[in-house]
């Protein structure tokens, strides 16, 4: 009596193990802003909306006569 062998996966399909284009991970490092640029943004709207915020405080204490 013989012991059957294995199919290889591999072998019984012509299909390459690997893909053309390999899947992403996760974003690359071009594709992200700069930390520096994005802390720099964060506090310019934190600031904007602060300043909203005071003017409109402003308005509303001058509107109250």
């Amino acid at each position: 009596m013989s012991a059957a062998k294995p199919i290889d996966a591999a072998a019984a399909t012509d299909a390459p193990m690997t893909p053309a284009t390999p899947a992403r991970s996760g974003p690359n490092e071009e594709d992200r802003a700069p930390m520096t640029f994005t802390v720099r943004v964060f506090i310019y709207l934190v600031g904007v909306h602060f300043i909203a915020a005071f003017l409109f405080f402003l308005f509303y204490v001058a509107g109250a006569k």
